[in-house]
């Protein structure tokens, strides 16, 4: 099975973490070659991590968490219907 962007997203954290197995490390790797959009959103998320984890405290914009969720759904049902060499438009979330 070739990896598309939905399946990389949905394992990006266990990807990150170690705890995906053997093949789908390759897989995904494979994938992130060649999407330069999944390799910004692995990249975006270490950057997340590595904020949180300084101990400092902040709050996100009210609603951005439903927004993030709504646009993610939005850009995953989007890229069902996109050719295989086009990958999704991720543009900027405001706060």
């Amino acid at each position: 099975m070739k990896l598309d962007c939905k399946h990389v997203w949905e394992h990006i954290s266990e990807y990150i973490d170690a705890r995906v197995d053997a093949k789908l490390r390759d897989e995904i790797e494979q994938h992130l070659e060649h999407c330069e959009i999944c390799s910004a959103i692995l990249d975006s998320t270490r950057n997340i991590l590595v904020l949180t984890a300084d101990n400092r405290t902040f709050e996100l914009p009210v609603g951005y968490s439903k927004r993030l969720h709504e646009r993610l759904a939005g850009e995953i049902e989007k890229s069902k219907h996109e050719s295989p060499e086009g990958g999704p438009n991720l543009p900027e979330l405001s706060g």
